[in-house]
């Protein structure tokens, strides 16, 4: 980067995996660990446990990533991602998420917590707040949803559950 802000320890193994394209795992996994406070890390997994995982949540960890720098350099440090966005992906991305991070902002701290009652009347409303389509608002709602039926296998004591935390296991185990 061209800021005082973007500098970072050089590492050669590692911008060497950058730069062939494999990530950069470990150097993703050390910003998040600057940018997250541990004490709401293990509050945001219990409340995932307890499928009480809700848009306050969705809207807190938006925050954090945010903290951790552009997309396109979270992305670089991504195995198997391009080594950089363009701008124009830079730029999409960035304004999905201040549309997303609008919409959420303009609903009632009811509908952030049980999203459940948010009907069409209220979708229209949540969208002339937030300066976006209720199609927009559907579409979070949709992909919340299913964000939370992804953490509710992970959770639960299903083969898959048991079979995606077996695999986790593993994976911090070797690294």
């Amino acid at each position: 980067g061209e800021n005082l802000t973007d500098l970072e320890a050089f590492h050669p193994d590692r911008m060497a995996s950058r730069i062939l394209g494999m990530g950069d795992v470990l150097t993703l996994i050390e910003k998040a660990e600057e940018q997250f406070d541990a004490k709401k890390a293990e509050e945001m997994a219990k409340k995932k446990g307890e499928n009480s995982f809700d848009l306050n949540d969705l809207l807190e960890q938006m925050k954090q990533v945010k903290k951790m720098g552009s997309l396109s350099s979270i992305v670089s440090m991504l195995p198997g991602a391009k080594t950089k966005l363009t701008d124009e992906q830079e730029a999409e991305g960035e304004k999905q998420l201040r549309r997303t991070e609008a919409i959420i902002n303009s609903m009632t701290k009811k509908e952030r917590t049980k999203p459940s009652i948010i009907d069409a009347k209220r979708k229209k409303r949540i969208a002339a707040g937030s300066g976006t389509e209720v199609s927009d608002v559907n579409r979070l709602l949709k992909q919340f949803e299913q964000m939370q039926k992804m953490m509710k296998q992970l959770s639960g004591n299903g083969k898959q559950g048991k079979k995606m935390r077996q695999m986790l296991s593993q994976m911090e185990n070797q690294g």
